[in-house]
Parts: structure tokens; C-alpha cells; sequence
């Protein structure tokens, strides 16, 4: 009986274990990203200043696709392919069956940390354009650039998701290709294999 309780309690510490490794961890990236950003950015100049910036936005929203696909798939149709050896069908079922870990990796992770860096590219860009003569009013600069970033963010990661929800297989299937590419050519093994079928 107390062992029950007990296996009942480290249940329930698991995800706030895992949460606040996930919180840690975003902090320590976010920190470390923001200040290579800050310096690269600095020294590259306006033009690549604004490429990186697109960069950096583009990467928050492929990741949310790539989040809300794999929730959204059944690994069901999945395992005819991998009974063929279809490559990438396997590592297809492993995102799947991690579907909560990967939608928490791409979509809070990583779509945090790109908002948080494109902040502070938006920041360099303002300088840049203060320091060149190019705005006048470094407020109205601010809310203007601040602005259009949180447009193309949030437009974007909404037109992903309809992409995301319409095409889950699809996309699903090519990320599962890119992790065999890895463990074929490098041995990474990104995802463990885990748990029962989800149906979808």
C-alpha cells in the first residue's frame, strides 16, 4: 500500500520535474542566445541585422508547425511504411508516441526562446537605424519595428498551424526522415522508443 503511494507521488513529480528543467534550460538559452545575437548583430550591420531577424522568426514558426503536426498525427498509418522499412516511418512512431515532449521542445521551447531573441534583433535594429540618421523618433521607430515583428510572428504561426493540421502526416513523415538522416550518418538518437499505439 505505501509502495503504491509512493510510485503515486513520483507520478505526479515527473512533470514538475520536467517542467522546471524545461524552465531552466529556457532561461540559460534565451540568456546565451540573446547575447551572441546582441554581438553578432552588432557587427554585421542593418542589412544582415534584418535577414537574421526574418531568420530567427522563420525558425519559431517551422518549429510550431513541426509541434502542432506531430500532436495532431496518428502513428497508425505510420506502421505499414515501417513494416516496409520505410526510411524515417520509424522514427515517425517515436515522435508521435513523445508527442507531448516534442509539442513542448518545439512550441514552448524553442517558439519562446525565437520570440524572446527576435525582441532583442528588433532592439539592435532600432540602434542601427538610430545611429545611421535613418528615424527621427526612436519611439515611434520602436513601436513600429516591435509591431510588425509581433505581425509576422503571429501571422505566421497561425497560417503554420492551418498548414500544420491539414498536412500532419506529411510533415510528421519528413521530420522522421530528417532524425534517421541523423542517426544514419552521425548515431544521434534523438527519441527513445515509448509506450502503445495512439490512434488517431
Amino acid at each position: 500500500m505505501a509502495n503504491k503511494g509512493k510510485n503515486k507521488n513520483n507520478g505526479n513529480q515527473r512533470p514538475l520535474a520536467r517542467s522546471l528543467r524545461v524552465g531552466v534550460l529556457t532561461f540559460l538559452l534565451t540568456i546565451m542566445l540573446t547575447l551572441t545575437s546582441d554581438s553578432v548583430l552588432n557587427i554585421l550591420g542593418l542589412f544582415m541585422a534584418v535577414l537574421i531577424l526574418l531568420l530567427i522568426i522563420s525558425t519559431g514558426i517551422i518549429f510550431d508547425i513541426i509541434g502542432v503536426a506531430v500532436t495532431a498525427t496518428g502513428e497508425a498509418s505510420f506502421h505499414a511504411m515501417a513494416a516496409k522499412k520505410v526510411r524515417g516511418a520509424t522514427q515517425a512512431i517515436r515522435l508521435v508516441r513523445h508527442a507531448d515532449r516534442v509539442s513542448s521542445f518545439c512550441n514552448d521551447l524553442v517558439g519562446d526562446i525565437c520570440g524572446t531573441v527576435s525582441g532583442a534583433a528588433a532592439a539592435t535594429i532600432i540602434f542601427h537605424l538610430q545611429v545611421r540618421g535613418l528615424v527621427t523618433d526612436q519611439s515611434l521607430a520602436s513601436l513600429l519595428i516591435i509591431g510588425l515583428v509581433a505581425a509576422l510572428t503571429v501571422g505566421g504561426k497561425a497560417a503554420g498551424k492551418y498548414i500544420a493540421l491539414h498536412r500532419c502526416r506529411e510533415i510528421t513523415f519528413q521530420v522522421g526522415c530528417f532524425l534517421a538522416w541523423l542517426e544514419d550518418n552521425f548515431g544521434l538518437r534523438i527519441l527513445a522508443e515509448k509506450g502503445k499505439m495512439r490512434r488517431r
